[in-house]
């Protein structure tokens, strides 16, 4: 019996129809997807006694999991799904090993609340940790509205003092057996203007993510999973104050309102010293109108407000005001040029938290002023083409000298939160040269071809007067086709040192879904040189593979490694994969068949 609407084929010694698109069967076998009459089931479940129900489900008895009609695993009671759509039931498992972990079974059971909502129930288990056990909750509204949020708990059997030999062999330093990772993303729209973004991020400690990078819930499926969903992915696995933000944003004409909430997720090592700052809030008002009545004149203003919270050190309240006046200048029709003057307000009232001491007045205050005027021209040619979709190549080319300056203020008496709490001084004139490359077909651009941007810095303050030139910068974007990007930034030192960067990157796409990229980053300052690489490629139509590594060259190490290797059949999909990491390396296999399990695959 084929029922095609389900992509089900049954078959058995007795099938007995019992009502409207419900049976029962004896001795039979069902597979959710398209067999040929004769044809063995590239897999099935198998049971002497099967009866298919009307809402979809299959109740299976004795039941064997076949592979070419060779059992392989058995269950005395079984239910799965057979519908081809989003349906609640036992998702395949994750199946994968280790050397710290060692052997891991991960069954996931998906449960459809209802068209917009679902939530998958991860029940993993590792012989040398225990259980994990992990939740996912799904929500989408429409675009602009909706939620995603996981969370892993794990009472581990290794994080004991006295497993010397995994402390030893991996160089991990927590000792807390209760670990956990809850992390969320969400959007909401509210009209007239309102947004928010939502991102959560905390973990027991800061070796959960490199441990638990891999799985259906490790740390690299998770952030694929936010990036495909919200755009926007989660912090780097290693870095140890996770953030966990709340924004809020108003818009209308010019101006925008801003209101940020940041918790940190604080799992250094080392806590000795001041704890990390929060914004409880951080509140941005900006915006630029022009003045009618007063020439060509732009008002344009930045109001910040944060009240700065610890646990341990120094906070407080801090207001910043940044209104400024801008205004092209009449230097003619062939030079754009603009200037603007600012004047800068910043109020602290500085607070004390833990046994943290302020030893200066608690309410200072800091003026500044500054200047800055631009002078540049552009100058265009375009050439030529034949015998391709474009009919041009356009070149830009613009060269500009600027002067910038800040006033020489004392800010030591200031507490010292971020980047605005020292603003340096300037006295200095910039200048350098902006290429961009474009195809056209008629008047229009085809496609953007690539940029070169180089420019430096002379200054004219007493102290940088043994070398007042800066290093000068040079960033190159080439997009030689629709689907490859290269890209090469550098700085050179003229005063001897030479290149003290550079950082080399190229990637390449196509319509089956290869992606092939390749990041090389060498800093002379920060003694790093290291080399990336990811690769996605379709090796034949069932066939794909996708490798990663990041290799540390200064440390002579390689920081990680990932292989997978995934068979993709008519009716069924396995992937095999496997991990490298100086602490650990770990093997992965995944299962997938048609329709059996499909919601994990669900883009909202």
């Amino acid at each position: 019996i084929i029922r095609k609407e389900y992509d089900m084929h049954l078959e058995g010694e007795v099938i007995e129809k019992t009502g409207f698109k419900t049976y029962h069967i004896q001795n039979g076998w069902v597979i959710t997807c398209k067999v040929k009459d004769g044809e063995t089931a590239p897999w099935s479940f198998a049971a002497n006694d099967a009866v298919i129900r009307q809402d979809g489900y299959a109740t299976l008895k004795h039941a064997k999991f076949q592979i070419n009609d060779v059992p392989v695993l058995y269950s005395p009671w079984l239910v799965i799904p057979v519908k081809n759509k989003r349906q609640t039931g036992f998702i395949f498992p994750e199946l994968g090993s280790s050397q710290n972990s060692g052997f891991g079974f991960n069954l996931p059971f998906f449960w459809n609340i209802s068209d917009s909502t679902d939530m998958t129930i991860y029940t993993e288990y590792m012989v040398n940790r225990g259980y994990m056990p992990g939740l996912e909750f799904r929500y989408v509204k429409d675009e602009y509205a909706k939620g995603l949020a996981l969370g892993n708990y794990l009472s581990d059997e290794l994080s004991d003092p006295s497993e010397i030999d995994y402390y030893n062999d991996t160089g991990f330093t927590h000792d807390n057996k209760d670990r956990y990772w809850f992390r969320a993303k969400a959007d909401q729209d509210f009209g007239a203007g309102w947004t928010s973004r939502l991102d959560v991020d905390v973990v027991s400690d800061r070796d959960y993510l490199t441990e638990f990078n891999k799985g259906l819930t490790g740390f690299q499926s998770s952030n694929d999973r936010f990036l495909d969903t919200f755009g926007r992915s989660l912090e780097n696995r290693t870095d140890d104050q996770r953030s966990n933000t709340l924004n809020i944003l108003k818009s209308w004409g010019p101006m925008s309102l801003g209101v940020d909430f940041l918790a940190i997720n604080d799992v250094r090592f080392d806590k000795s010293g001041n704890s990390p700052l929060w914004n409880l809030p951080a509140v941005d008002f900006t915006g630029a109108l022009p003045l009618s009545g007063f020439g060509n004149f732009t008002f344009e203003w930045d109001a910040n407000y944060v009240n700065y919270w610890r646990e341990e050190g120094i906070g407080g309240h801090r207001l910043d005001l940044f209104p400024r006046l801008s205004a092209p200048l009449p230097l003619g029709p062939y030079l754009e040029s603009r200037a603007e003057a600012g004047l800068r307000d910043t109020l602290y009232f500085v607070q004390s938290y833990g046994d943290a001491e302020w030893e200066n007045d608690d309410t200072q205050n800091r003026f500044l002023y500054d200047f800055e005027v631009e002078v540049g021209t552009t100058l265009e040619r375009n050439f030529g083409l034949s015998g391709s979709r474009a009919t041009a190549f356009s070149h830009q080319l613009r060269p500009f000298i600027s002067y910038n300056f800040i006033p020489d203020e004392d800010q030591d008496d200031l507490p010292s939160f971020d980047r605005v709490d020292r603003i340096e001084q300037e006295n200095n004139i910039g200048y350098g040269v902006d290429n961009f490359f474009d195809l056209l077909t008629g008047s229009s651009i085809y496609r953007d071809y690539g940029s070169l941007k180089i420019r430096q810095f002379y200054s004219f303050l007493d102290e940088d007067s043994d070398e007042p030139f800066s290093n000068v910068n040079l960033r190159l974007v080439l997009k030689p086709l629709s689907t490859a990007l290269i890209g090469y930034k550098t700085d050179l030192d003229i005063y001897g040192d030479g290149f003290v960067r550079h950082n080399f990157e190229g990637q390449y796409t196509n319509s089956r879904g290869d992606l092939f990229g390749l990041e090389y980053v060498w800093d002379n300052d920060d003694n790093i040189e290291q080399v990336n690489a990811l690769m996605r490629a379709a090796l034949s139509s069932s066939w794909r593979a996708r490798f990663e590594i990041e290799h540390s060259i200064s440390e002579g190490e390689t920081n990680t490694a990932d292989l997978s290797i995934i068979y993709q059949a008519l009716c069924w999909s396995v992937e095999l994969g496997t991990q490298y990491t100086p602490s650990d390396t770990s093997i992965l296999v995944i299962f997938n068949l048609a329709n059996i399990g499909s919601p994990l695959g669900l883009n909202f």
